[in-house]
């Protein structure tokens, strides 16, 4: 297998969206001095002031999305003639190539005759070569915010079962002769993370098929990786838990002061649907410290660009914006010197909405994906398209609640 990296030096189209990054990040802090002086002068908000600031906040938005994008493509590995797998001795492989382009199933029988369904799936399919998958997984990891910052974890079983430790345990200190008192057994906890159907169906012309020159894997993979990363993402966040993960978003909430184990602790923003009028970064300093202090080096916000786009108002007691954007590429934005991720799924601020949150996610969240992904070729539903049912089998959870806190815009 020959797999060259692209170099990491910024290409002449990332130093000019860099720049350009630059110059909106500039134009939106002088319009909003002028609508903070104006407000301050007339005690009113002026609506021509307040639409050119949102139309130049979203200049700020999609130029980083698009110095975001052009780092993911320039750090993609080139991908040298026909497949990246092309000189890997793979029969599997030569035999799945055959069934994705001919739906001759004749060379898979060696590998695998069975249908491959879990549970009561009719339709079954064929497990995909171990390349075919990791090409899959790579491209969705290239767009799915939350594969990027929680941990992921590959089982070969239907569930992935966690013994936390909740306490309990006796210790202390003695000198070397002294006696030792036998120690409590530390209270456990089981937590489950079972895993759950998601499918997709992209659908090829004959054209694409038959060209010996199109990477079948890779296009299947680019297919794939849209739909499944927002559907993934969307669940990751929200999920209620039943035939998909359960979102970090749908644990049940408790004010910090009163947090528990197994449930998500909030620091209020002291007004409803809002941030507080006097101070409003304040709440934000409030989630920061939430967290241990062993969660919070590798901590980061989470919201997504219309929440961006109100903190990215918000001043320090020293006149100084809070929002740093993220000027390299590849590098995130920052807020109050922690990264901020945007994730598109996240609610808006809304009355008692948990539009924010913060924590170190790695520890905090885990993606299951139990290994094999399977398809099924089927050319006659929608003739003369192929369509390609694919199945891929995740689950999600909370697996550490101390590393996840969240931001309710609320009185309390």
């Amino acid at each position: 297998m020959s797999m060259e990296k692209k170099t990491a030096a910024a290409s002449a189209g990332q130093r000019a969206a860099m720049h350009e990054m630059m110059a909106a990040f500039e134009a939106f802090k002088a319009e909003n001095e002028a609508r903070l002086r104006n407000l301050e002068n007339t005690g009113r908000v002026d609506p021509l002031l307040e639409e050119k600031l949102s139309r130049i906040d979203s200049a700020v938005t999609e130029t980083k999305s698009r110095l975001d994008r052009m780092h993911r493509d320039n750090s993609r590995p080139q991908l040298e003639g026909k497949s990246a797998w092309a000189d890997m001795p793979s029969e599997h492989k030569a035999a799945w190539d055959q069934y994705l382009r001919k739906g001759d199933i004749s060379g898979l029988g060696h590998f695998e005759q069975k249908a491959l369904s879990a549970g009561s799936d009719p339709d079954g399919g064929y497990v995909v070569p171990s390349e075919t998958e990791r090409l899959i997984d790579m491209r969705l990891k290239e767009i799915s915010p939350m594969r990027e910052i929680a941990s992921v974890r590959q089982v070969g079983t239907t569930t992935y079962k966690k013994p936390v430790s909740l306490g309990g345990m006796t210790y202390g200190w003695v000198a070397e002769t002294d006696s030792r008192t036998t120690t409590d057994s530390p209270t456990l906890s089981m937590i489950e993370f079972p895993t759950a159907e998601l499918y997709a169906m992209p659908a090829a012309t004959p054209t694409i098929i038959d060209d010996a020159f199109v990477n079948i894997d890779e296009w299947l993979a680019d297919e794939l990786r849209q739909t499944f990363a927002a559907q993934e993402t969307a669940a990751f966040v929200s999920g209620n838990g039943t035939n998909k993960p359960k979102g970090f978003l749908s644990y049940t909430t408790v004010a910090e002061a009163s947090h528990a184990w197994d449930k998500i602790g909030y620091i209020a923003t002291g007004a409803d649907g809002a941030f507080a009028s006097s101070d409003p970064a304040d709440a934000l300093i409030d989630l920061i410290f939430a967290p241990k202090a062993q969660f919070r080096p590798n901590a980061r916000f989470v919201m997504n660009r219309r929440t961006a786009s109100v903190v990215r108002k918000f001043k320090d007691a020293n006149d100084n914006y809070i929002w740093q954007p993220g000027l390299n590429a590849g590098s995130p934005s920052t807020l109050l010197g922690y990264p901020v991720t945007e994730i598109e799924e996240m609610p808006d601020i809304d009355s008692d909405s948990f539009s924010i949150a913060f924590g170190d996610f790695q520890q905090g969240y885990l993606i299951v994906d139990r290994a094999g992904i399977r398809i099924l070729r089927d050319p006659y539903a929608a003739k003369p398209y192929v369509l390609f049912y694919t199945t891929k089998r995740v689950g999600g959870g909370v697996q550490n609640f101390d590393a996840i806190k969240l931001l309710k815009f609320a009185a309390s």
